[in-house]
């Protein structure tokens, strides 16, 4: 039972106001409504997220969220700016938004999705590697997202000005029909789309990591509009909570991680199998990590880690001419809150 609203308990004698509570005490209790939010997300190899779906562990900490798909974490961003979208799970289109002063706070990593990244070509083009991208008469990178940016340190590592490449702005779930019909010969793909482009017989010339830092630029973040965040202060810790059980369970059983991928991107056993093994372990940011300074996966770091990545793809983006100025370090800054997750795991301490 709720509490009466204060202008209907003026109204309560001390004798009804007792009655009340008495009445209370003997209905059992029922729990609160899940808050019911608006989560949009592009079509990506997130699998802890998805786990969290299956298990409904949502749900079990009072949360209902209604997701939104998108191709690319681009055309979320209109939804991130008239406020119809609370929570976001995306990549570089984090950068993208901050671009373009759309407000956003990080509350944690979904996944390094660098790890599993790539550029794809057709066979036909001879490409070997990176270093022989100038072969490509047509690559594939949706503007304002990771694969543009890793194709910007593909230009940078192969001694190739970005502006000489031609670039089709088509995000990687079209590709496949991209490349049969001739439109594109080359592609920087993210997982799945690298991985399930190369069992049709394209081929992974290179991985990010070939011609990025090692741990890659591409940090797929979780997070949320500040005013939501501030109008409900318990959705950040309780998307951290479910983060945590899904990634427990996906230790106990990496196969709930497996069957995830290849149920929600429709992707075949071995494809799934492939970016899972390519994402975990190490390459699968840590809470510890993300609050450690010297990692780079830090969230507390003001120049490295997290802030590093996203000033670095800021400035990519710019030099790209897909958002009008680099990004300060002052906006990298204050769009990251660790809070969230210390306090997680100072609640988990024995």
């Amino acid at each position: 039972m709720t509490a009466a609203p204060f202008s209907l308990r003026r109204w309560l004698t001390a004798g009804t106001a007792a009655a009340a509570l008495l009445v209370q005490a003997a209905t059992p209790a029922h729990a609160a409504e899940p808050l019911k939010f608006k989560w949009g997300a592009p079509s990506g190899d997130y699998y802890p997220l998805y786990v969290a779906l299956e298990l409904g562990l949502f749900k079990k900490h009072g949360l209902d969220p209604e997701f939104f798909w998108f191709p690319s974490g681009a055309p979320l961003l209109a939804g991130l700016k008239s406020g119809d979208i609370d929570v976001f799970t995306t990549g570089l289109a984090t950068v993208f938004a901050l671009g373009q002063k759309i407000p956003l706070t990080f509350i944690g990593w979904e996944i390094n999705d660098a790890a599993a990244a790539g550029l794809v070509v057709d066979p036909k083009t001879g490409i070997a590697d990176f270093r022989q991208i100038v072969k490509a008469k047509a690559i594939g990178a949706p503007s304002g997202t990771c694969a543009q940016v890793s194709l910007a340190l593909l230009a940078r590592k192969a001694g190739v000005p970005y502006s000489s490449l031609n670039v089709v702005n088509i995000p990687p779930p079209l590709y496949a029909n991209a490349f049969k019909g001739g439109s594109i010969d080359a592609g920087l793909a993210w997982a799945p789309y690298a991985q399930a482009l190369a069992e049709q017989g394209y081929k992974v010339a290179s991985w990010d990591t070939e011609y990025t830092a090692p741990t890659g630029v591409c940090p797929v973040l979780t997070g949320g509009r500040p005013a939501f965040l501030k109008e409900h202060p318990e959705v950040g810790a309780k998307l951290v909570a479910v983060r945590a059980e899904a990634l427990a369970a996906i230790a106990k059983n990496p196969q709930l991680a497996v069957d995830a991928l290849a149920k929600r991107l429709s992707i075949s056993p071995a494809v799934a199998r492939d970016v899972y093994n390519r994402t975990s372990g190490a390459q699968m940011p840590t809470f510890e990590q993300q609050l450690a300074e010297d990692s780079p996966y830090s969230l507390t770091s003001k120049k490295d880690g997290l802030a590093g990545k996203l000033h670095l793809a800021g400035t990519l983006l710019h030099e790209a001419g897909s958002i009008p100025a680099p990004l300060s370090w002052e906006q990298v800054q204050q769009s990251i809150d660790p809070s969230y997750i210390r306090a997680h795991l100072q609640r988990a301490k024995p």
